[in-house]
């Protein structure tokens, strides 16, 4: 029997979309809004999906608040009411799109999880604008 238990979570955080290695005409024209040069922000909601089989003698595939932990440790004391571009370490270099994020939460987590296995990140940047990632 596979399970699959989410953890739905949320975080504020300012962000542009900018390639230096583009010009600001082509930064403008792939980003539109997206490439304000003050940011913009959003309340970005992440879900984290761990799958796997249920111990037998809890009934726990994991414990949803040693996840909660895991990833308020891992991911929302770093990007919680941040500016992704400038202040978090581990997103460096990284165009700090939807894609990008769920990629690079994927690697903080990855190896954290104590029982079961990390099946997939989502996160929702607006009502209507969501990614998924489920890794390699």
């Amino acid at each position: 029997m596979k399970i699959y238990v989410t953890r739905k979570t949320h975080f504020a955080a300012a962000h542009r979309l900018y390639n230096p290695n583009f010009s600001d005409e082509k930064n403008n024209e792939i980003y539109g809004l997206c490439n304000n040069p003050n940011y913009h922000g959003h309340n970005y909601i992440l879900e984290v999906t761990v799958c796997g089989e249920p111990d037998p003698e809890t009934g726990y595939l994991i414990d949803l608040k040693k996840l909660k932990e895991i990833v308020e440790e891992k991911i929302i004391k770093y990007v919680d009411h941040k500016n992704l571009n400038l202040e978090v370490d581990f997103l460096k270099g990284i165009i700090p799109t939807a894609e990008n994020l769920a990629f690079a939460f994927w690697k903080r987590l990855e190896n954290e999880i104590p029982s079961g296995k990390l099946y997939s990140i989502k996160i929702y940047e607006s009502e209507r604008n969501i990614v998924e990632y489920r890794g390699e």
